[in-house]
């Protein structure tokens, strides 16, 4: 309850009332509907978190069961065991995950390179074409890589015969595939985020004589980081979790990936069951590296994610 003051004298203010029982208005609602407002999307998140995790849970178990067998897995194993780890690292793993992650980590960082100059010159020039290039660019992603998988296959194959070190079965010659399907988003992507960047900074930099090349990784680059790592985070998950045409390209175990190896434990009807322990524990080696990178970069993925979608 108020006074205020005024040519008339004091006059009262008394709080808003609710009801033949004078209650005072509660702001936000009623008593009780908390679930309607807010407690259905608590529940929401709940339902979709279990589903989520529920996979992870049943892999990591398994990874850990002793028996190692498909048919007795648990949600929650009545023991723990290595020994899946173990046996997993003493045969052929080792030599995937390794070439797992040098093509991962070379096709993020080239991809990461080229889109972001082309985005560049996409965003900051103007030459003739240019809308077209943009055009076509973005068509060519509309059509899954997958389609063109018998011209690849046929090209590679002429390919091996006049250079070896980049046809099939060379983690080269994967490594240029992949390039080749990650630029048209990564372009589209870093341009928009190009384009939130005043172009006042540039021109700043060419009239103290600072050339494009300057001006591209002396100011621009280190504005970009954010988007950066969202191309390089996304670049990196693909690499590793490819397997059609890494299953097509790789066939010498030498050269596999680690998602085209541990398939193989799991192809034959045979074996699938006694390998699985085998497959879940490379499956959760296998994740480590995307989880500790996502860690990482966490800190631009929001960012990154955003800030290219205000101009375009």
């Amino acid at each position: 309850m108020a006074i205020i003051g005024n040519q008339a004298g004091p006059q009262r203010i008394e709080p808003p009332a609710d009801g033949e029982n004078g209650e005072p208005v509660v702001l936000g609602g009623a008593k009780g509907n908390w679930f309607r407002r807010v407690g259905w999307s608590h529940l929401v998140g709940v339902l979709a978190l279990a589903f989520s995790i529920f996979p992870i849970l049943f892999v990591v178990s398994a990874a850990l069961n002793p028996d190692g067998t498909l048919s007795s897995s648990q949600l929650f194993p009545s023991d723990i065991s290595f020994d899946n780890f173990a046996e997993t690292f003493s045969g052929s793993f080792p030599r995937w995950f390794l070439n797992t992650l040098i093509i991962g980590v070379a096709s993020a960082a080239l991809s990461m390179f080229i889109s972001a100059c082309a985005a560049f010159a996409f965003s900051r020039f103007r030459f003739t074409g240019r809308r077209l290039g943009l055009i076509g660019v973005l068509l060519i992603q509309l059509f899954p890589q997958f389609l063109a998988i018998v011209a690849l296959y046929l090209i590679f194959t002429e390919i091996t015969e006049l250079w070896p070190p980049i046809g099939l079965n060379s983690v080269t010659g994967l490594l240029l595939l992949y390039l080749g399907g990650a630029l048209g988003v990564n372009t589209w992507l870093m341009k928009g985020f190009f384009d939130t960047i005043p172009k006042d900074l540039d021109e700043s930099a060419k009239v103290d004589g600072a050339t494009h090349a300057q001006v591209f990784f002396g100011i621009i680059l280190p504005l970009v980081k954010p988007i950066l790592a969202v191309t390089g985070l996304l670049g990196f998950i693909a690499a590793v979790n490819e397997f059609l045409i890494a299953s097509v390209f790789l066939t010498d175990d030498s050269v596999k990936t680690a998602a085209v190896g541990l398939y193989g434990l799991v192809a034959d009807a045979q074996t699938r069951n006694a390998n699985f322990g085998l497959f879940a524990a490379g499956a959760v080696v296998l994740a480590i590296p995307t989880v500790l990178l996502f860690q990482y970069l966490q800190r631009y993925i929001v960012g990154g994610l955003t800030a290219g979608a205000v101009k375009g």
